[in-house]
């Protein structure tokens, strides 16, 4: 978090040489970003849920999937998530929510419909667990300031391309150096910033993700169950949720996207292998 900080405030600091006002604007810059995050942080979940086509379902609608999180949430101490499903082939799941206290917990009917009561468990007790650890918070936070840090890139691109070449013209007929290295300098991190952020993100998410596999294997007392899912997931045929998007890829069990070989999509990737994540859990 202090990592995106930083960026956002060299981000604000080259605004600021732009505009001849390094103070202002670069407070500027981290308030626009405090305020972007705090709206974010109260309806961040609610937008989540409306971009992947989540619906509410009761004890009624299911009463296995309801009584399952519940008994779970039992189980860890915490309150029960609010449970919600997708309308997707794909086997998937995710949690979110700001603390557990307004958590939300979400599988696709596909995966409903293919996982027997153990595996089942396994996913809801790693979802659980992302709750329990309040990496639904941190998650929900890095995707908000990737989201600030590559628009506030994005702006500031556009002013070099459109904006800038007269100020550039102008700094050099005055020989004004150092703005012209202040402006090389903020045109290379508009470029390689939200690269950066991404990383971070995608780094948190992995590391994670081994904490709630394990964390889920506690819970439920059966690490194989969690295994057998998640090797489930790995064979599944069309694994592309079709609501999902890098926004919230994030958030799922699995990359909710068609699987990409090579070590850049490893680089890149929101999760660890499931190869990796599976010899974990039987090794326990």
């Amino acid at each position: 978090m202090i990592g995106f900080i930083v960026v956002i405030a060299l981000l604000g600091f080259v605004f600021g040489s732009i505009f001849g006002d390094y103070v202002t604007v670069t407070a500027l810059t981290v308030i626009f970003t405090i305020l972007y995050t705090t709206i974010m942080y109260f309806s961040g979940s609610s937008m989540i849920l409306a971009l992947s086509g989540a619906k509410q379902i009761t004890q009624k609608d299911s009463p296995y999937y309801y009584n399952t999180v519940e008994g779970l949430a039992i189980a860890a101490g915490i309150p029960m998530p609010t449970p919600y499903i997708i309308d997707d082939s794909a086997l998937n799941a995710f949690a979110t929510g700001r603390d557990p206290q307004h958590a939300v917990v979400c599988v696709t009917s596909g995966l409903l419909a293919k996982m027997n009561r153990q595996e089942l468990e396994g996913v809801l007790a790693h979802e659980l667990s992302h709750v329990k650890n309040y990496d639904i918070r941190m998650m929900m936070l890095a995707a908000v300031l990737v989201g600030v840090i590559t628009l506030l890139s994005d702006f500031l691109l556009r002013m070099f391309l459109y904006g800038g070449s007269a100020r550039r013209n102008n700094d050099r007929e005055k020989g004004n150096q150092l703005t012209i290295i202040l402006i090389v300098v903020g045109l290379i991190l508009a470029i390689l910033a939200p690269i950066i952020a991404q990383l971070i993100k995608l780094a948190i998410s992995r590391k994670r993700e081994f904490a709630a596999d394990a964390q889920g294997a506690i819970l439920t007392r059966y690490p194989e169950g969690l295994a057998s899912a998640l090797e489930k997931i790995k064979n599944d045929p069309d694994p592309l949720v079709d609501t999902a998007n890098k926004a919230t890829a994030h958030l799922y069990i699995s990359t909710p996207f068609r699987k990409a070989a090579g070590w850049t999509a490893n680089l890149f990737s929101t999760h660890p292998p499931l190869d990796e994540r599976i010899k974990r859990l039987r090794a326990m």
